[in-house]
């Protein structure tokens, strides 16, 4: 990653730990706002339909008359961006070019916003960015705010414990936030259903997008049938299987890990076990990532991610007993488990070869996909389009030209591959290195850093990825 040498209008590694005034361009230096607590507003249905996000009609198919999110009727619908997928990264970006006076068109095959069991924890500069979008207000309304961070080795306990309030003087938001994403999907899609600017539209899949020579066609399939358009620029942030990667051309190198990961949400107090909100637990065969989940009906929802054999049907794995078994061998408890949900996916190291071609642009997990140690995924993602917004606006309204874009291609791979690849996957060594003597290094490793608050702030200043914005910044 390139060097920071010196003082720019940023600031460098060095002095950031010093600095307590924002700096223009940085996401590192207080701007002194307030947030409020995490206690709020409680949604109470199961998932979110067309109606509750476009203005509360009954029907879930809403007639484009009721729309919000109608297109003014000078606005060029072949001139408007497209951005492929309505989850956080693309409502992100499409937020961040809206404001910008940029016209967008959202497709999204789905109906509804997905509540999947995906990523929910945000780190600072994360905040930072929603907050200087404009939905950070109402994003902590909810939510559960973990300052301290442990890692623990399954038999022997905790051996390193991280505050992030060591971090208070260089930001806002000194501790992790805990909220499943789909509630900021759903903040997001209601600032952006008050814009004119910007139409959405549920249940269309993209099939094929076919780049010309000022633009770029696109096909969909929707309820009524095949239907083709045209856009001059198209932001493929439709996921790890993404239909716009793969159509246009872009190679996704990296590799599959062998296990299986097996997630499961318990109703439980493992506080009461000596777990901190994010608790990592090291061991070569029963290792686990245990995370405290904000829920609007239950206080205490908690995420435990472990490792499963990959030969094993999911049948066998998810048998409400294995996992009981699986559980218990785990946290190191006889307690029963409230099982809430259970299940199991792969997990991948990828990188596309690059995040732009042409007209075609890629962000979130389309570009770069990583195990979940460490919460870089989600938050890597926002980032992403937090970076793109303001390039691809100024390329759409002619004030530069497509090199902008190529910078934040090589901005955010830069960090995809020097940071969250190589942390994501040094974090899962760490936890489930089988050499005793490896291990027993390593944990001393940690627990000095732990226990120096110079080298302490330095480790949290990477693993918050404060210090990824500050370098990206760098790169040109």
């Amino acid at each position: 990653m390139t060097a920071v040498t010196g003082h720019s209008d940023t600031a460098c590694r060095k002095c950031v730990p010093q600095c307590r005034h924002r700096t223009p361009g940085s996401l590192l230096f207080c701007r002194k706002h307030t947030t409020t607590r995490d206690s709020g507003t409680k949604q109470t249905k199961d998932s979110f339909t067309n109606a509750q996000l476009l203005g509360g009609h009954r029907s879930s198919r809403v007639p484009r008359h009721e729309l919000r999110n109608v297109l003014e009727g000078n606005m060029d619908a072949n001139n408007r961006v497209a951005i492929i997928g309505a989850g956080p990264v693309g409502l992100t970006a499409a937020l961040g070019l809206a404001q910008r006076g940029v016209p967008c068109v959202i497709y999204e095959s789905l109906r509804t916003i997905p509540r999947e069991q995906r990523g929910a924890a945000f780190h600072p500069p994360t905040l930072e960015m929603l907050h200087k979008l404009g939905v950070g207000k109402p994003l902590m309304q909810m939510g559960l705010r973990v300052s301290t961070w442990q890692m623990r080795d399954r038999v022997d306990g905790v051996y390193a414990e991280f505050d992030l309030g060591l971090l208070a003087d260089v930001t806002d938001f000194p501790f992790r936030f805990h909220l499943p994403q789909h509630y900021l999907s759903a903040i997001l899609l209601d600032e952006l259903r008050r814009r004119p600017n910007v139409e959405i539209r549920f249940g269309e899949t993209l099939e094929s997008i076919e780049p010309e020579a000022d633009s770029v066609r696109l096909v969909f399939a929707t309820a009524g049938g095949p239907r083709e358009t045209t856009a001059p620029w198209v932001v493929g942030a439709d996921g790890a299987h993404s239909t716009v990667r793969k159509n246009a051309g872009f190679s996704f190198h990296g590799f599959t890990w062998q296990e299986k990961f097996l997630v499961t949400n318990v109703c439980n107090p493992l506080e009461t076990l000596g777990y901190t909100g994010t608790t990592y637990v090291s061991d070569p065969d029963a290792w686990a990532v245990v995370l405290k989940l904000y829920d609007e009906q239950r206080d205490d929802l908690w995420r435990v991610a472990m490792p499963a054999a990959a030969d094993i049907e999911d049948s066998v794995l998810l048998e409400p007993e294995s996992v009981q078994r699986r559980l218990r061998e785990t946290l190191g408890s006889e307690m029963p488990f409230s099982l809430a949900y259970s299940g199991t996916y792969r997990v991948h190291q990828r990188v596309a070869d690059s995040f732009v071609k042409g007209r075609v642009i890629l962000a979130g997990d389309a570009a770069h996909i990583n195990n979940p140690i460490g919460g870089f995924g989600l938050n890597g993602g926002v980032h992403d389009a937090c970076n793109l917004a303001p390039r691809l606006a100024d390329v759409w309204h002619g004030r530069t030209g497509s090199e902008a874009l190529h910078l934040y291609s090589r901005q955010r791979r830069t960090v995809a591959l020097e940071v969250v690849q190589k942390n994501s996957i040094r974090n899962k060594k760490l936890m489930d290195e089988r050499d005793p003597e490896a291990r027993r290094r390593n944990q001393q490793v940690l627990r000095s850093i732990s226990l120096d608050p110079e080298k302490s702030r330095e480790y949290l200043m990477e693993t918050s990825m404060l210090s990824a914005v500050v370098s990206a910044e760098q790169i040109r």
